[in-house]
């Protein structure tokens, strides 16, 4: 182990290709010797640069950044000269990319499974793998399975996984000119995707600006809104006094639901019956939503009684193209915590599926996205209607009963869209073969009020392959 890099030889396995695609572009791996170099030769510090700032940046989030970089800068004594930081603004679709490098080497800002995850598919096209991991996983699969590893730091999140200086620097440091982000940590930071460009990474993800517009709940409804998306009646205004929020409420109709802009996981989430309740339910709410995303603002919307939770998974190029690939029924939940989820949504019509899957691919495109996506939606089940509520601007967790149905390695696509590559199937030769679930253990102790916990799993029997017998192996070995 070097300098905190631990490079491990790994027998090279032949290249393969998905029996369900058709790679129409061949990945080069790179010589994996040596496996056990020497710290870097020392080479003249580099010319330090402060990244401009955009007039279109919102303060607080430049103010971020420039932490960030400086941050980085303070860390990194060997690299080349910086690529300058092009901010862009969070109310437009971003520029037309610039042609996108062969992704050779990439490094996976994650752990565990999504690290495993996503390892597995660039293996099969020949990309080296480098794995990042805080002390209390220096053991782990995620570690041993990559080419490399690079230790980030102590095991609070905020000190290794949510650092995002010291990932962006372990790629710098390690030659990977690509991140993964996975899902949770900084998977939806804009501000983490905005540092990977200023610093000339790719990150296989959406543009900043679209994970910016998409994170902030009130300016995603009112750009769906202006985009002709359908919104659930609400208040999704700025001013968030809280006579003007209960006058809102009246306007709306009880029952209301009152929602965090920021955030999910159904934290601060209150469904208030009549107004009696409602300044009680706010200031909750409030309370909560500080805690849990360091922002208390708040949303009212209606509250449907009978609904559905509909998701559809969409996938956009940087050429302008944008598909579905079907949706997701995940109406049952515990808490607002999803537990099972299932593709395609049962009894679901051939003209509900094209009108919901149409109006995920326009909120898609009016942010710009490319990359994959996950589009929710509300259904109202007494009057058939469907609403916008969110969108996941990452690969979700339920991923793979999407893969299932469709016979598609969506990591597969994220890497060949942040090269710079056309998707490669149009919205009619997307397949729907089978049905497919996904189940989440939910512990809970009983005598202690249902509180969530966690047990001693006594059985478990691992699904051997998928049911048409192809790529996918659960659980990842």
């Amino acid at each position: 182990e070097t300098s905190g890099t631990r490079r491990l030889v790994r027998p090279q396995s032949p290249r393969l290709s998905s029996p369900a695609t058709a790679p129409n572009q061949t990945y080069p791996r790179p010589d994996p010797s040596p496996r056990h170099s020497a710290s870097p030769t020392p080479q003249s510090p580099p010319h330090h640069t402060t990244p401009p700032r955009s007039a279109h940046t919102p303060p607080a989030m430049a103010s971020r950044l420039l932490r960030l970089h400086h941050q980085l800068r303070r860390r990194r004594h060997h690299g080349t000269s910086p690529v300058p930081c092009r901010l862009l603004s969070s109310s437009s679709a971003p520029e037309p990319p610039l042609p996108s490098p062969t992704v050779e080497k990439v490094l996976v800002a994650n752990r565990g499974e999504i690290a495993c995850r996503v390892m597995r598919t660039a293996r099969r096209l020949g990309i080296a793998t480098v794995a990042v991991y805080s002390d209390a996983d220096r053991a782990a699969l995620h570690v041993r399975a990559a080419d490399e590893a690079v230790r980030l730091g102590l095991p609070p999140a905020r000190e290794s996984y949510l650092n995002a200086a010291a990932i962006v620097d372990a790629a710098l440091r390690t030659g990977a000119k690509a991140i993964h982000p996975g899902y949770g940590f900084l998977s939806e930071s804009a501000d983490f995707a905005q540092l990977c460009e200023s610093e000339g990474l790719t990150f296989i993800g959406p543009p900043p600006s679209a994970i910016r517009d998409m994170g902030d709940k009130s300016a995603s409804k009112r750009i769906m809104g202006a985009a002709g998306v359908p919104l659930v009646p609400g208040y999704h205004g700025a001013d968030q006094d809280i006579e003007l929020l209960k006058l809102e409420a009246d306007k709306i109709g009880y029952p209301v639901l009152i929602k965090p802009t920021h955030g999910g996981g159904g934290k601060g989430m209150r469904i208030v019956q009549g107004p009696d309740d409602f300044v009680d339910s706010v200031r909750s709410a409030q309370r909560e939503a500080a805690a849990s995303f360091g922002i208390d603002t708040l949303l009212i919307e209606k509250y449907i009684t009978q609904p559905r939770h509909i998701e559809v998974q969409v996938f956009c190029d940087k050429h302008g193209n944008a598909i579905h690939l079907y949706e997701r029924d995940c109406s049952l939940q515990r808490r607002h915590q999803k537990i099972i989820e299932e593709a395609p949504a049962p009894n679901v019509t051939t003209e509900f599926r094209a009108h919901i899957g149409e109006a995920a691919v326009s909120a898609a495109k009016a942010v710009g996205y490319y990359s994959a996506g996950t589009v929710e939606f509300i259904v109202d089940t007494l009057s058939g209607e469907f609403y916008f509520m969110e969108m996941n601007t990452r690969l979700q967790v339920e991923h793979p009963v999407t893969e299932m149905i469709v016979g598609q390695d969506l990591v597969e696509w994220q890497i060949r869209v942040a090269n710079g590559e056309c998707l490669p199937l149009s919205q009619e030769q997307v397949p729907l073969n089978g049905h497919a679930f996904e189940a989440r253990i939910y512990a809970e102790n009983v005598p202690r009020g249902f509180l969530p916990a966690t047990g001693t799993l006594h059985h478990y029997r691992p699904v051997l392959s998928s049911p048409t017998g192809n790529f996918w192996r659960y659980p990842l070995t």
